[in-house]
């Protein structure tokens, strides 16, 4: 489909439909969205409603046409209502909804995520990368038989009480409620370091010898901007996690089958205890998992006394729609090709505002990217929090405006689909050059 430029002003992003719907929604939904950066607090205004999505693009309903770099924040690697997923979904629907029995079908894509993971022998299904990360850190305690874990600054893994939790100052602190409703009590089992730095980890840990159950990280981190580790930072990761006895786990929700198939864990040839998977999984339908060593995972009930359960996990429509969009992905050097096609459209984003003077930082890793305001690389929250945020603002907006469908926050990576196209990619970089004039001007 080729896009056609939303035609809101700088002003206005969102059409009359779309606002007055939305209005309906902040009656019956709180603030009206289901999920809080969907309400564009950032950008001011109302987001537009989204009525249908084909190929690369969303339309909304004023009719208006984007090119989608969100792609329902990650799962669609093929784009929206690609036909071969479709048709997976419509034949296991057909067969039934769900059963809450164990089918054939679970087995199949419990094996390709265990074949393509290192470091995966068994995997649980489960629906979202919440349960997923909250399930795993339960299963790192009870391998453990310690109660504290590490997570790093600027890394989300879901909403569970223990992982909302904010940095304090120095090189590490117990990590604080960041939100209402969370019991400090939870929050203090959560130890906060800055991302890529190794010394704050093993100062943590040294610090709190043998009580620590589990290190989880992002080993791309999507949820503070996309933001790449340092070479090295994940292998000592790995060193002193087994050196002190705590799980290395990886939360590759959003990394896995994204960044190489196999997820990140193969792309960087570090091998976690357990990794949890989300997104491209499910192929646009509630999926996620988690697994590692079968000595690890053997401790789950019914098999061992670790309880974790799930009405609807491993429902065999979101199966289907996981297990046709991996055998897509299966092509050969399909993330080889697709990260040349992305770093196209990077790299002439840079080059549109080194023209316009603009400092700006980019990156690429499979078909997860993002950008900073910002004169160098960003490797750490800090970093990412201190970038320009008033450039960003009018960036977005001017994107928007011509028909670009990006995060509506600064603290999100972007995606790339499979049905991506050289046109879209022109049209992009033609909504961009605007859009950093915009920029320059703040």
């Amino acid at each position: 489909m080729s896009p056609r430029p939303a035609a809101a002003t700088t002003t206005e992003l969102s059409g009359l439909r779309s606002r007055r719907l939305f209005a309906e929604a902040r009656r019956w939904i709180p603030g009206g969205v289901n999920s809080p950066v969907r309400a564009w607090g950032r950008l001011g205004g109302e987001p537009p409603l989204i009525e249908r999505g084909e190929g690369p693009c969303l339309i909304d309903e004023d009719g208006r046409h984007y090119i989608d770099y969100v792609l329902s924040w990650g799962p669609l690697l093929h784009g929206h209502a690609h036909p071969k997923v479709l048709a997976a979904v419509s034949e296991a629907a057909q067969r039934g909804l769900s059963f809450g029995a164990p089918t054939r079908h679970e087995t199949a894509l419990a094996k390709v995520l265990t074949e393509a993971l290192p470091g995966c022998e068994q995997v649980r299904m489960v629906n979202s990368g919440t349960e997923a990360t909250m399930s795993a850190l339960r299963l790192a305690r009870a391998a453990t038989g310690r109660d504290l874990i590490i997570k790093c600054e600027g890394c989300y893994h879901g909403h569970a009480d223990h992982l909302l939790v904010a940095a304090g100052s120095g090189a590490a602190t117990f990590g604080h409620p960041d939100s209402a409703g969370v019991p400090a009590a939870f929050a203090e089992k959560t130890l906060v370091v800055p991302y890529n730095n190794t010394a704050a980890m093993e100062a943590v840990l040294k610090a709190h010898r043998h009580q620590v159950a589990a290190i989880i990280i992002e080993p791309v981190a999507g949820n503070m901007g996309f933001v790449q580790p340092v070479d090295g930072y994940l292998r000592a990761l790995r060193r002193l996690a087994t050196s002190h006895g705590a799980l290395l786990i990886f939360d590759e929700v959003m990394t896995g089958f994204r960044t190489a198939w196999g997820g990140y864990q193969a792309r960087c040839r570090v091998r976690p205890d357990l990794t949890c998977l989300g997104k491209v999984i499910g192929g646009g339908m509630p999926a996620a998992a988690y697994g590692g060593k079968r000595a690890i995972m053997r401790l789950l009930a019914p098999e061992g006394p670790c309880y974790q359960a799930g009405t609807l996990s491993g429902n065999p429509v979101a199966v289907a729609a996981g297990l046709a969009t991996l055998r897509l992905a299966a092509a050969k050097d399909f993330y080889q090709k697709q990260e040349l096609r992305l770093s196209r459209l990077v790299q002439g984003l840079e080059a549109r505002a080194r023209q316009h003077g603009v400092p700006f930082q980019a990156g690429v890793c499979g078909t997860m990217w993002g950008f900073f305001f910002a004169p160098r690389t960003v490797t750490n929250f800090a970093e990412a929090a201190a970038a320009h945020l008033e450039r960003w603002t009018a960036f977005i907006r001017v994107m928007y405006a011509r028909g670009i469908y990006l995060a509506p926050s600064p603290f999100e990576a972007a995606f790339w689909s499979s049905v991506h196209r050289s046109s879209h990619v022109k049209a992009t970089l033609a909504a961009a050059d605007e859009a950093f004039a915009a920029a320059a001007a703040v």
